[in-house]
């Protein structure tokens, strides 16, 4: 069991994190602007807190094993988390990325095709941005996970396929993961790190 902290609990990726971290016995720290207005959980211990505040956000991480970051990047500094994580001396930084930055062809980035919609682009290319500065990252053991072009509602299967920087298409052509199948893939991913200072991906 580990003593884990998820920025965003209350978001859709969050929260399918925080159920997933549960169901597996990890103790979770939700940590969101309003986390404390969802009911009370066993295992869950919920702090408001405004992650612009660098200091609040490291004094809520601070004696976590590792942080799931599920954050909107267009709306928050990549450096805000990563030195609140850094000053609060947690080893691990796990980020719910995006589809933006993955690859459709050789040297064709998703974000770059002709039909990606302009209303996710300011998103899209703040998550990149966010990946690039990661790759420079000395201190922090971090992963970025980018989920499919789809990231929906649906079914916990636990059948899914592991991928790297390229977009995983299915057979009929869409590329897609549930969030709860998502939440799977990373809490494997915290119990058993294969991708230690490297983004990877999953979809069906």
């Amino acid at each position: 069991m580990s003593k884990i902290a998820i920025i965003g609990a209350t978001g859709r990726a969050g929260s399918r994190l925080l159920e997933e971290a549960l169901r597996r016995g990890h103790s979770v720290t939700a940590i969101a602007r309003k986390a404390s207005a969802a009911p009370a959980r066993n295992g869950v211990t919920a702090i408001d807190v405004d992650v612009q505040d660098t200091a609040a956000l490291q004094k809520a991480l601070s004696g976590h094993e590792a942080v799931f970051s599920a954050a909107h990047f267009s709306t928050i500094a990549y450096n805000k988390i990563v030195t609140a994580v850094r000053n609060a001396g947690v080893p691990r930084l796990l980020v719910v990325g995006g589809a933006g930055s993955l690859f459709v062809a050789p040297g064709l980035r998703v974000i770059d095709t002709p039909d990606f919609p302009p209303e996710y682009k300011a998103e899209a290319s703040a998550g990149f941005a966010y990946l690039n500065a990661l790759q420079d990252e000395k201190d922090i053991d971090w992963t970025f996970l980018s989920p499919s072009a789809e990231f929906v509602e649906g079914p916990r299967t636990g059948i899914f396929r592991i991928g790297k920087d390229d977009l995983l298409v299915d057979a009929a052509g869409r590329s897609w993961i549930t969030f709860a199948d998502y939440a799977i893939a990373y809490l494997d991913e915290l119990e058993k790190p294969v991708h230690s200072r490297q983004r990877f991906t999953v979809g069906y």
